[in-house]
C-alpha cells in the first residue's frame, strides 16, 4: 500500500514522538505510526533508511525548533489516534488469564518468541497469569530435550516472572478422562467403531454414524474397553463429540475427541494408552485454567469453534478470543523436524547453531529477552491479514530494538 506524503508524515510522526520524549525521536514509534497508517511490512525494507535518516536530522534539533516545524506538519498525522504501545484488550479491567501452548517437538524458535512476548506484555499489563501449556499428547511428534529447553527458554524470555506458570498437558490424563466421561454422561459424546473412511463419507453425505445411537451406559462401558488394553485396539474406535452432522461446516460434524495410541511417550511412557486430541486437552485446560483471553492464528478458527461446543455443554462462557494472520518470514525456517534432521546429519553444531531460528540461537548470539518484547509491542496488530517480511529487514528492526535495551 502506497502512502502519500510518506517523507511528510515520517518527519510529522518523528518530531511529534521527539517533542514527548525529550527531543529524542524513536524509529520504532514512528514505524509503528506508519503501521497505523497502512504500512504493511513488507514495506519495512524499503521505508526504514528513510525513518533513520530523518529521525536523525529531527533529534538534532533543538526542542524549541522541534515544537515550531511540528506546528506546520501537524495536519500530516493521522486524525486516527495512533496506538503508543499494545492494542487494548476488552474486558481486562480486572486482570487477564492468557497462554502459549507450543509442542515439546523442539525448542522454542523465533515465532515462538514473537508471540509469548505478546501475551507476556499483556497479562505485566492488565495483572494475571500467563501459562506456558506444553502439549505433549501426541507422542510421535515429541523430541525429549524439549521439555526442559522449553521451560528455561520461557523463563528467560519472561524475565522468570512470578505469574507465568508451566504446565504439562500428559501430567493432567486424570483430569481429561474425567470430562470425557462427563461428555458422554451428558448424552454429547460417544464411542464411534467406524473407520475412518466410512466415518467420512457419512460426514460427507450429512448422515448420522449408527454409533451415534448408543445409549449412555454402553458408550461408558465402551469408554473403559477403550482404557483398558485387552479391549478395543488402536483404529477401532474414538471417542466423538455429537454434534451436528448436517452442520454446514463439515469440520464441525462429530469431531474427534480422543484416540488409541499405544506409542511410548518420553514423560509418561505407557501408563495411558487413550490421549485427548487437541479440542478436548485444550477446552479442558482453558476451562480448568480459567482463561480470559486467547490470541491465535487464523488457522485455528474452526477448532475455537469446536472448543465452544464443548464450552456450551458445561455452561461456561468461552474466553475472549482473536486471530491473527500468518507471517511469513522470507529467509528463515521454523520446522523443529528439518531442524533436528539437520543437526543429526552435521549440518548445524546444535539447537543454538548461529544459522538456526531458534531461541537458543537468538540468546547465544547476545539478543536480550526485551528485544523481542519490543518487536511484539511495536509491531503488534491484532489483525487477520497476512504479512512478509524478509529476514534482513526483521533482523534490521531486532537488532535496533536490541541496542536500545
Amino acid at each position: 500500500m502506497t502512502i502519500k506524503n510518506l517523507d511528510k508524515k515520517i518527519r510529522a510522526y518523528a518530531l511529534k514522538n521527539a517533542i514527548s520524549h525529550e527531543g529524542k525521536a524513536n524509529p520504532g514509534a514512528v514505524l509503528s505510526a506508519l503501521f497505523n497508517e497502512g504500512l504493511e511490512k513488507s514495506g519495512v525494507k524499503e521505508v526504514m533508511p528513510k525513518i533513520n535518516e530523518i529521525v536523525g536530522e529531527v533529534s538534532s534539533l533543538s526542542l524549541s525548533k522541534q515544537e515550531k516545524e511540528f506546528e506546520k506538519l501537524k495536519e500530516f498525522v493521522s486524525e486516527r489516534e495512533v496506538r503508543e504501545g499494545l492494542p487494548e484488550l476488552p474486558n481486562a479491567e480486572n486482570g487477564v488469564v492468557m497462554r502459549l501452548a507450543p509442542s515439546p517437538s523442539g525448542p522454542l524458535h523465533l515465532m515462538h518468541a514473537i508471540n509469548l512476548s505478546l501475551n507476556y506484555l499483556y497479562v505485566k499489563k492488565y495483572g494475571g497469569t500467563l501459562y506456558i501449556r506444553i502439549e505433549d499428547t501426541n507422542s510421535e511428534t515429541i523430541y525429549p530435550g524439549a521439555y526442559e529447553m522449553i521451560q528455561e527458554e520461557a523463563k528467560w524470555l519472561t524475565d522468570n516472572a512470578g505469574f507465568v506458570k508451566m504446565v504439562v498437558q500428559s501430567d493432567r490424563m486424570d483430569l481429561y478422562y474425567g470430562y470425557a466421561v462427563a461428555l458422554i454422561e451428558k448424552d454429547a459424546a460417544y464411542i464411534c467403531e467406524c473407520s475412518g473412511d466410512n466415518f467420512r463419507e457419512l460426514a460427507k453425505s450429512k448422515k448420522d454414524c449408527p454409533c451415534r445411537s448408543k445409549s449412555i451406559k454402553k458408550n461408558i462401558r465402551d469408554w473403559e474397553k477403550m482404557i483398558n488394553k485387552q479391549g478395543f485396539k488402536e483404529g477401532e474406535a474414538v471417542l466423538r463429540f455429537k454434534s451436528d452432522m448436517k452442520h454446514k461446516n463439515p469440520a464441525m460434524r462429530d469431531f474427534p475427541l480422543a484416540r488409541i495410541n499405544e506409542t511410548k511417550l518420553p514423560k509418561q511412557g505407557n501408563k495411558y494408552r487413550v490421549w485427548p486430541l487437541m479440542n478436548l486437552s485444550v477446552t479442558v485446560d482453558d476451562i480448568e485454567t480459567g482463561m480470559t483471553h486467547i490470541i491465535r492464528g487464523k488457522d485455528h478458527k474452526d477448532n475455537a469453534e469446536r472448543q465452544k461446543m464443548i464450552y456450551e455443554i458445561f455452561d461456561k462462557e468461552y474466553p475472549w478470543a482473536a486471530f491473527t494472520g500468518m507471517t511469513n518470514f522470507i529467509g528463515m525456517k521454523f520446522s523443529t523436524r528439518e531442524m533436528k534432521q539437520g543437526i543429526e546429519e552435521g549440518k548445524y553444531s546444535g539447537w543454538d547453531d548461529s544459522k538456526l531460528s531458534t531461541v537458543a540461537s537468538l540468546k547465544k548470539r547476545e539478543y536480550k529477552p526485551q528485544a523481542f518484547h519490543k518487536y511484539a509491542e511495536e509491531t503488534s496488530n491484532i489483525s487477520e491479514v497476512d504479512k512478509t517480511i524478509e529476514k534482513k529487514d526483521f533482523f534490521d528492526l531486532l537488532d535496533r530494538f536490541n541496542s536500545e535495551q
